[in-house]
Formats: C-alpha cells, sequence, structure tokens
C-alpha cells in the first residue's frame, strides 16, 4: 500500500563561519540538520502503523512528507501503484500536489471550520471536489450521513462545529477526512490535546473504527502507550532515523538497542558481559552475580551486554526457592508506590536498585530483605552501543 524508499528531509540549521580560499574575509553558510535520515519502511494494506519517538525525531516531517506539506530531498514516496514523490540522483522527478495526492489527514488542533456545521464540515471536501469527480447533491448528504452515523455524530449533524466537546471535535475531524475514502490516512498526534480519561477511550474508539473499516493508516505518536495499544507495526525513530522496526509486543520484549528499551515503558538496566552460550540460552555475568535469559540474539561469549529487565518481569516475595527457579537475587526494599492497578517495589540489590511492578495485594514495607525472581524468558540483551 504505501512504500517508503530512502526518503531524506534536511532543514537549514544554525549558519557557521567558512573561511574561503583565497579570501581574507569569511563566509557564513547555513548547515543542514537531517530531519529524516535515509529511511525505509512499507506499509501494508489494512495496517495501522506507528511513527513514535520523542520531540524532534522526524516522525512529523515523515508524516508530512507523505502528505505533500514538505518536500523530501530525496527518495521515493508509493501509495498503491502512484509515486507521489521521487527525487534524488537516478530518480525521475516527480512531486504530485498535496491537493491532488487524495489522502486524508488529521490534525492535532483538528483544524475544523468553525462556522459550518458538523454536516458542511464534512461535506465540504466532497463539494469542493472538480466538477467531474464531485458527487450530486443528494450522494454527497448520503455518504456525509453514513460516515457521521459511523462517528456517532449523525444527531449532531446540525450543530455548530464549536458547539462540540474535545472528544466530538476530534470524531468530526475524523468523519471529514474519512469522507473523501482516502486509500491512505494519516493522523498527526490526533489525541494529544485531550484530557487522559478522553484519550484512553478514543484510543479503542479509533482502533476499533480502523480496524472494521479496514483503513490503512499511518499515525504519529510520542505516547507509548498509545502506539503499544493502536499499531500493527510501530517505527521507533531517533533524531531522523529508524531505530527498530516491528510489531508491538516485539519492540516492547525485545528491543534491540538501549533507546528502544528507554522509550518503550521502563526498564530496569543491568551491565554485563557472556560468558557462555547454548542455543538461545545466555549466562551474564554482572557485578552482582550471573543472570540466565533466553534470547534470540547474535552475541558473542566475551561480549558486553546490556540485560534489560521490565519491572513486571521482576518477582518480589519474602520468602526464598534457591534452586527451584533461576536468577534469585536477594535485596533490599528501599521504597514502594501504590499505583492503583500495581504496586512498584525499589530493591536495593548490591550495586542496583531495580524496580519491580506487581499485584497490589502485595506490598512490602520499605526496609524488608526479600528475593528478587527474574524470569529468563522475559529477560532482553540489548548490545552495547
Amino acid at each position: 500500500m504505501l512504500r517508503i524508499d530512502n526518503l531524506v528531509k534536511t532543514f537549514d540549521g544554525e549558519r557557521r563561519r567558512r573561511h574561503a580560499r583565497g579570501s581574507k574575509t569569511d563566509k557564513t553558510e547555513p548547515a543542514r540538520v537531517f530531519a529524516v535520515s535515509d529511511i525505509s519502511f512499507n506499509v501494508e494494506n489494512g495496517e495501522l502503523f506507528t511513527l513514535l519517538g520523542p520531540s524532534g525525531c522526524g516522525k512529523t516531517t515523515t508524516l508530512r512528507s507523505i502528505a505533500g506539506l514538505e518536500r523530501p530531498d530525496s527518495g521515493t514516496i508509493e501509495v498503491g501503484d502512484r509515486v507521489l514523490f521521487s527525487g534524488g540522483a537516478g530518480r525521475k522527478p516527480v512531486n504530485v500536489p498535496a491537493n491532488e495526492r487524495g489522502l486524508g489527514m488529521v490534525f492535532q488542533s483538528y483544524a475544523i471550520w468553525p462556522h459550518m456545521s458538523v454536516f458542511d464540515n464534512v461535506a465540504f471536501p466532497l463539494q469542493v471536489k472538480s466538477r467531474n469527480e464531485r458527487l450530486g447533491k443528494k450522494q454527497i448528504a448520503e455518504r456525509v450521513m453514513r460516515v457521521l452515523d459511523t462517528m456517532e455524530l449523525a444527531e449532531l449533524a446540525d450543530r455548530q462545529a464549536t458547539k462540540l466537546s474535545g472528544g466530538q471535535q476530534q470524531r468530526l475531524a475524523l468523519a471529514r477526512a474519512l469522507v473523501i475514502e482516502p486509500p491512505l490516512l494519516l493522523l498527526d498526534e490526533p489525541l494529544s490535546n485531550l484530557d487522559a480519561k478522553l484519550r484512553e477511550s478514543l484510543r479503542y474508539e479509533l482502533k476499533r473504527l480502523q480496524r472494521d473499516l479496514g483503513i490503512t493508516s499511518v499515525y504519529v505518536t510520542h505516547d507509548q502507550t498509545e502506539a503499544l495499544v493502536l499499531s500493527t507495526s510501530i517505527a521507533v525513530m531517533k533524531s531522523g532515523d529508524v531505530m527498530q522496526l516491528g510489531r508491538p509486543r516485539e519492540i516492547y520484549e525485545n528491543p534491540n538497542c538501549r533507546f528502544v528499551a528507554e522509550f518503550i515503558g521502563t526498564s530496569n538496566f543491568i551491565a554485563g558481559n557472556v560468558v557462555s552460550k547454548e542455543g538461545d540460552r545466555y549466562t551474564v555475568n554482572t557485578a552482582d552475580g550471573l543472570l540466565v535469559l533466553d534470547a534470540a540474539a547474535a552475541i558473542p561469549i566475551g561480549g558486553d551486554v546490556i540485560v534489560s529487565i521490565r519491572p513486571e518481569a521482576v518477582e518480589v516475595s519474602t520468602g526464598s526457592r534457591a534452586g527451584e527457579v533461576p536468577n534469585e537475587w536477594t535485596g533490599t526494599v528501599t521504597t514502594r508506590a501504590f499505583l492503583g492497578e500495581s504496586v512498584d517495589h525499589v530493591v536495593s540489590v548490591g550495586r542496583h536498585e531495580i524496580r519491580a511492578r506487581g499485584n497490589p495485594a502485595v506490598s512490602i514495607k520499605p526496609g524488608t530483605e526479600v528475593y528478587l525472581r527474574l524470569d529468563p524468558g522475559k529477560l532482553a540483551l540489548v548490545p552495547v552501543d
């Protein structure tokens, strides 16, 4: 459906001084900053593909390049069998204007027209199509009401757009993007302006709509939870590069670098080196003892690694099961925090402080000596950068 090949986009950065050869004066020239640095990925039909990363990582620039709102320096962008952009050495120049790409886009700020009713907001994209593509009034009305019904806004069709709640305005913006029946839907942090409870409910509503309608979508967010809930596939970005691309569970459980492990959820990190390997079973020597874990990695014996341990992979108890299970360490609870659906314990183990997350019924007071058990199947090996 969507194919991105070797996409590059740069912007002018701070100006730097350069001494021109044969001249007694300095010249200044802008330094080029890579917003998107030679990235490639494919989005299959019906997928919700998420670009995830911190501010300034290039995710919105990538989305705007797909939409035609930014002109890349080089690379190709294809939707279906149609080339929307092509540029750079050896490529035939193509740059389809944004208004001719036929893509739907939902912005962070909703961008609804305040002087129009709900119905007119959704009908407008159909009414301004070229004469040979424009539908009749009856067909427009039928399509608009069908989309409004899907968004549960049909009863509000005559209401002024500004008199809707934040969640209703976001659904209106989505309805306006869907009414043109685009081959690809682009969403730029569409839930970030909503309060936490509404944002959570709309995540599941958006996931249901995307699944039921089979809409191929590219979604931009910096919210890790949002990405894990919504996505079919995720590309984690940093400084214009895609650091890891995969399914949500794969990225969460098997991060390929420390940045991904830190950015997706919460992790404990313990440095060590590989002392033995049998198939996928590794033994890692750390400052506080050996750790045994299973990892589909290619790290040689003697290689330096970081063991990434999610808090929910740590079991805390006041009783020992030494000899029955691997990876049992002893430590002392330094602090605890009740989170409602869980309790976090921070346990001091030698040189490390390890966070454990578990059942809220288990709450151990600070100062208590405890035993930590680390499930080998839930630990991840991260190469040292």
